[in-house]
């Protein structure tokens, strides 16, 4: 379903970092999922660049092993959970995609936009999603009622609401955040394709017409938007500034990680916002 036959697992491996005998052989158990997880999380940022840039934001693993391998890009939830779904698909996983409402920015009601995975071992179903930027969790989560789970100082939570529809939660120094929630429906790689669509070429989408960069990393999370980068700790003081466009490109590889060519950094220089 996710192409894994396709996937150029060594050079995945390489880019994440992941050495067998160091960290273990690859099979479908919870250990292989946590440290998968873990690792792509380290070594993808969450971006939107192509998007902003105009481009188009294509979902096939040729492309996805181009851009995120190859020319160590990042991407967005899309983008980044496709190709992990294809990783997990290669080592024998079971796994499957769901779409999210956010619910991270308030009591607005937002479209389900958000694709995550879930993927099943020994009966048990885990939440797996490397592609929700800074507020995102670092390992798999269990998905079940009242679950609670320390990631690195991190704490995240599944609850079950009416009509079977799961949220997963951060808690913070003032309690628990609802992230974001989603039914038990089975998405596929097709639906996936339909909200790239939206995401990438809405009018409305919060993607169009900024840069919008993230990294949930265990000691500091950083998310740059537009033209503002906060960085939140574990206890929960997030601090802002203004990032202007003599900063923007050092930032974006430096701090994210962001593999940038000369065309891309000039366009994005032009469209960020003059700041202070």
């Amino acid at each position: 379903m996710w192409s894994g036959e396709e996937l150029d697992l060594d050079a995945y491996l390489a880019r994440i970092g992941y050495e067998a005998e160091r960290d273990g052989e690859l099979v479908p158990d919870l250990r292989t999922l946590t440290s998968l997880h873990r690792a792509h999380i380290r070594a993808f940022p969450f971006e939107n660049l192509d998007v902003a840039l105009g481009r188009r934001v294509p979902l096939d693993l040729k492309s996805l092993q181009a851009k995120l391998v190859g020319r160590r890009r990042g991407g967005y939830c899309y983008e980044q959970n496709s190709l992990f779904a294809a990783v997990l698909e290669r080592i024998g996983f079971a796994v499957t995609g769901r779409g999210a409402r956010n619910r991270s920015r308030g009591a607005a009601l937002p479209p389900v936009t958000h694709a995550l995975l879930v993927v099943v071992i020994d009966d048990e179903q885990w939440l797996a999603d490397v592609g929700f930027g800074w507020q995102g969790p670092l390992e798999p989560v269990p998905l079940r009622d009242g679950a609670h789970v320390e990631q690195s100082g991190w704490t995240f939570g599944i609850g079950v609401e009416a009509e079977g529809i799961h949220v997963l939660r951060s808690l913070r120094p003032q309690g628990w955040t609802d992230l974001y929630a989603f039914s038990p429906q089975t998405l596929y790689p097709g639906d996936f394709t339909v909200m790239n669509h939206y995401s990438s070429s809405h009018p409305d989408s919060r993607f169009l017409g900024q840069v919008v960069a993230q990294r949930p990393g265990a000691d500091v999370r950083r998310a740059l938007v537009r033209d503002r980068l906060s960085t939140l700790g574990k206890d929960g003081v997030t601090e802002e500034r203004i990032v202007t466009a003599d900063e923007l490109i050092v930032i974006l590889e430096g701090e994210f990680g962001i593999a940038l060519d000369d065309e891309e950094r000039t366009g994005l220089e032009r469209m960020h916002p003059v700041g202070p």
